[in-house]
């Protein structure tokens, strides 16, 4: 499948490499469905938001009409043939700071319900740092809604997937007084993964060794 080009640095997008078994995850949600949503948790700079947009393309190779949004950097990904996605997201992406973080995070889902309603089989909605955006407070409640999409669609489907990834160690511990999800840690690459990506960076940069510690 194909590796997705992800921002390193200002002008250096390098290509997404290594967590070959998230990946395989990722397969195996996109061929059986998530029979809860996936929380990721993990440090910042662990490689969840990498992770969730290599995953956008994974499912969308996989015939998924495919939503990411970050929420915290108010981007998105929308890989579906509904136009109408699209021009929601860029409106909403568009709004002022706070207003735009919180109405991604949302638009998500109704995005979701929407291309149910409209006949989408398989559908996968990917949630980056969402609960920063609606308030640590509103986390269960949040992935509440991403289970009803599970458990209550709007209409028949195939398969779905809901993942969200989140670095904040409250929304877990608010998250984890609920059976809403499926929580699932992830940690920094491992050294294979780093050198992978070390060779990849081009140009003058620290000795491998000194690089890695």
């Amino acid at each position: 499948m194909r590796r997705v080009r992800l921002p390193f640095l200002p002008g250096l997008p390098v290509e997404f490499v290594d967590r070959d078994a998230a990946i395989g995850q990722v397969v195996d949600w996109g061929e059986r469905s998530t029979r809860y949503p996936v929380v990721i948790f993990g440090p910042e700079g662990c490689g969840k938001s990498a992770l969730l947009r290599q995953a956008a393309e994974v499912l969308r190779e996989l015939d998924y009409d495919v939503v990411y949004v970050d929420a915290a950097r108010r981007d998105f990904i929308a890989h579906t043939d509904v136009a109408e996605v699209a021009r929601k997201l860029v409106e909403a992406a568009s709004e002022t700071s706070g207003i735009a973080q919180i109405k991604l995070a949302n638009l998500a889902i109704d995005i979701i319900k929407e291309l149910v309603k409209r006949g989408k089989k398989r559908v996968a909605v990917l949630v980056d740092e969402a609960f920063q955006a609606i308030g640590i407070e509103k986390a269960g409640l949040y992935v509440k809604s991403l289970l009803s999409l599970i458990e209550y669609p709007p209409g028949d489907y195939e398969r779905i997937v809901a993942v969200a990834a989140t670095s904040e160690g409250l929304s877990r511990a608010e998250i984890g007084r609920h059976r809403w999800s499926l929580a699932m840690p992830m940690w920094n690459m491992p050294r294979e993964g780093f050198r992978q990506l070390y060779d990849k960076v081009p140009g003058q940069k620290p000795p491998f060794e000194e690089a890695w510690r």
